[in-house]
């Protein structure tokens, strides 16, 4: 008589005891974040936050969610996985505060052929590592193995973050003729525009692990640096009072993100001589002969946030954010009209 055993998940290319093993791993990770309003830990079907042990008495809830984008191929084939999780933290919880809201939690969705607990522990560290620094309790998320799916070492992210504001405290508000905009100073490319990056590494003919043109290290770790985290400070602006709008200067640029929180009637002059281009820019604009025009609706040009402040306000509030670390640049105002209007040339 022969005994024949049945096919198994894990033959099927899911591995269960590796997703156990991953979730063992955050867990200490995940915990650091914990903070007022946190309920539960990992491994449950859901995850609880309690609003008012967070000190809100009438919130109002605001949603973000967003990935990393391309990016991902780079650091997937350097090998460097750790700065992707911050990115994706970064690129939700910095539109939240833009609606005035204090980001509360988030949960992260990764997705892969077949997982690789190192790798994939490596990320989910690094979006606890953003978690942290945003003040941002990492609540949960979900690993998905889906073999067939996705090439050997493939992996793609996704992140959910939530915030909240006490009722009437909405921003954009009070936008008006003669608001000061106040610039914050990136920390590279951040995560939007790798699509066109990657193509232009390829033109110039270096490799991830070239000598960096413009700075010391290699160039894919250069190009791998997260997206600024610009909660703390802004949220401190916010309530230093004065701040009537903010825009996260993600994917179309400055062009495209000002307009986004002005008023109908009301657009944008910056001073394109008020900053000096980073190195990167400087780098992938020769790369590709790419115009002025082109370059500022693609990257944020060295500036990930403008805030619109009021005229009386802008020097107070300029110096409240350099005291909590950021690289402030005062851009323009706003103007009667629509649009971004520059003036001045890139440096």
């Amino acid at each position: 008589m022969t005994n024949k055993t049945g096919i198994t998940y894990a033959e099927a290319g899911v591995d269960i005891a590796a997703g156990n093993a991953l979730v063992d791993r955050i867990k200490p990770a995940a915990k650091r974040t914990d903070r007022p309003g946190t309920m539960s830990g990992l491994g449950g079907f859901g995850a609880l936050f309690d609003l008012k042990a967070a000190g809100f008495s009438d919130p109002v809830l605001v949603a973000a969610t967003d990935g990393v984008g391309t990016k991902l191929r780079i650091a997937i084939d350097t090998g460097h996985l750790s700065g992707v999780g911050i990115d994706l933290v970064a690129m939700c919880v910095n539109d939240l505060v833009c609606q005035g809201a204090e980001p509360l939690f988030f949960l992260d969705y990764f997705a892969t052929g077949k997982l690789d607990t190192e790798s994939a522990a490596q990320v989910i560290e690094g979006i606890a590592e953003g978690c942290a620094r945003a003040r941002c309790a990492l609540i949960g998320g979900e690993t998905a193995e889906m073999p067939g799916m996705y090439p050997p070492g493939d992996f793609d992210l996704a992140g959910f973050a939530v915030g909240a504001m006490e009722r009437g405290t909405a921003l954009p508000a009070d936008v008006a003729e003669g608001d000061v905009l106040l610039g914050l100073a990136s920390d590279g490319v951040h995560s939007n525009g790798y699509s066109l990056v990657r193509r232009l590494v390829e033109m110039s003919g270096l490799g991830w692990d070239a000598h960096c043109p413009w700075q010391d290290g290699p160039l894919g770790a250069a190009l791998l640096a997260p997206t600024r985290l610009y909660v703390r400070p802004a949220l401190e602006a916010i309530r230093a009072g004065g701040v009537h709008a903010l825009a996260h200067i993600t994917g179309g640029g400055l062009t495209e993100n000002i307009p986004r929180v002005l008023p109908e009637g009301l657009g944008a002059e910056i001073d394109l001589g008020a900053w000096e281009l980073p190195g990167v820019f400087a780098w992938l604009r020769e790369q590709g002969d790419i115009e002025a025009g082109e370059l500022l609706k693609t990257f944020n040009c060295g500036i990930g946030m403008v805030l619109a402040v009021a005229p009386d306000r802008a020097e107070a509030l300029s110096a409240t954010l350099s005291e909590a670390g950021e690289r402030v640049v005062p851009l323009g105002r706003v103007v009667p009209g629509q649009g971004v209007a520059y003036t001045g040339t890139l440096r």
